[in-house]
């Protein structure tokens, strides 16, 4: 049985450089992994009127999908088998929630830097509360 691996992804350079580091690694991951993008509708909706949110959301979906797939391609080219999925809600509590909730092994998730130690402190960062909030083991790139 192949080992379950979730890579969380958005729209940042940092996943891109995830990507890239994976398949720049590829004979250390088995050749089917999960991708998952949350797409955050926690605050983005607030200013909007009711009657355009169903609009927005379908307009994020889209994008984040055609994301996605041009992620997938990256790796599918690469000869891994991939599983897209696509979920609405706030990352930090969405990533956490299926990783444990579906038993996945391995979590391998991209930090971006730069943010700074007094950020990360006030803040936090979506990576940073996944690693201490999953039951699997984190690969942190």
């Amino acid at each position: 049985m192949d080992t379950k691996i979730l890579i969380p992804v958005n729209d940042s350079p940092t996943t891109q450089q995830t990507i890239a580091d994976v398949i720049t690694y590829k004979e250390k991951f088995p050749r089917h992994l999960v991708l998952l993008h949350v797409v955050n509708d926690q605050l983005a909706y607030r200013m909007i009127p009711d009657f355009q949110i169903e609009m927005v959301r379908e307009n994020a979906e889209k994008a984040a999908r055609q994301r996605m797939e041009a992620l997938a391609q990256k790796l599918r080219e690469a000869g891994f088998n991939i599983e897209v999925r696509l979920e609405f809600g706030a990352p930090r509590r969405v990533i956490p929630r299926i990783a444990n909730e579906e038993d996945f092994q391995l979590l391998v998730i991209g930090r971006k830097t730069g943010g700074g130690e007094i950020r990360d402190v006030l803040f936090g960062s979506v990576a940073n509360y996944v690693l201490h909030n999953v039951k699997c083991p984190v690969l942190l790139f």
